[in-house]
């Protein structure tokens, strides 16, 4: 699980915290930039490719807050536990994040993962119905899951003011691949659709959805449409998705949750953090939709 984060114009107020997303030529890519930071770890998963850490603010990059970043040696982690007050750098590029050099400086007692993520809810798995939601949608509508009946439907969750490349802007990204990927397969079916679902009702109104929206797809607004989740339909559709989202000091975090449903309705197919490709969502999602239209 992933914890997981430019606008301009009309929402140049979240300039401080995030960047172009559109992907540059490769002479064109600006160099890395590395930001030394210091936080406390709170979680560290099995695997060792990822840790939960509660960091300071970043100066003129983000705010202090809960975040889940990924090392690329997952020998960097070894030694260290929950509660470990740690100084690493953090590598930021245009297409990924990652931290590096991590030293122990202390310890914090008490310390547990972030608020919520124990909480035992009844997970749905891959066959199950999923109950029907509300949205608003970047044009203002309200919509339904419900409303994709007899497509293929994979949505994923994200908010606009997300900084960190590896996170939100990924996942739009990987959208963004899929669709040209549909687009261009003359042997996929036709019956499929693509959801990006902010769950920042308080941020996230229509206008700047669409403003958001046309960084990743342009004016073409086909087959991929954005939209808002209050927190009504948050509290009950996050839980059953196993996707966990908070405020810690009020900034949002959140893990990284990307599902696939049937024409009728049912999950196909769930995709856990951002290790996913592009290539393997489009032909999850093409197949649920080829199965759809026998």
């Amino acid at each position: 699980m992933k914890i997981s984060f430019l606008l301009c114009g009309l929402i140049a107020v979240l300039a401080s915290g995030c960047k172009p997303q559109s992907a540059a030529p490769p002479s064109q890519k600006s160099p890395a930039r590395i930001f030394s930071v210091h936080g406390v770890i709170r979680q560290i998963p099995p695997d060792h490719r990822h840790a939960t850490i509660q960091h300071e603010k970043i100066p003129g990059y983000m705010a202090a807050m809960t975040m889940d970043f990924s090392v690329r040696d997952t020998n960097a982690l070894a030694g260290l536990v929950p509660g470990d007050e740690i100084n690493f750098n953090l590598v930021v590029t245009d297409d990924d994040d990652w931290i590096e050099s991590l030293q122990r400086t202390g310890k914090t007692t008490g310390v547990s993962g972030p608020p919520g993520w124990h909480v035992v809810e009844p997970e749905l798995q891959v066959g199950d119905l999923l109950p029907d939601a509300e949205f608003t949608s970047e044009n203002g509508r309200i919509i339904h899951l419900s409303d994709f009946r007899g497509q293929a439907l994979a949505f994923t969750f994200f908010f606009t003011s997300c900084p960190l490349p590896e996170f939100c802007p990924r996942m739009n990204k990987n959208f963004a691949e899929v669709r040209k990927l549909l687009l261009a397969d003359t042997n996929a079916a036709t019956n499929w659709q693509l959801l990006s679902v902010s769950f920042d009702s308080a941020f996230d109104e229509p206008v700047i959805l669409a403003s958001y929206a046309g960084l990743y797809r342009g004016t073409n607004a086909e087959r991929w449409g954005f939209a808002v989740a209050s927190t009504n339909t948050l509290t009950a559709l996050a839980p059953r998705l196993d996707f966990r989202y908070w405020r810690d000091a009020g900034v949002l975090s959140h893990n990284l949750r990307t599902i696939v449903l049937d024409g009728s309705g049912k999950i196909f197919r769930q995709f856990d953090g951002n290790d996913w490709t592009a290539a393997e969502l489009a032909k999850a999602l093409s197949t649920a939709a080829k199965q759809t239209e026998r």
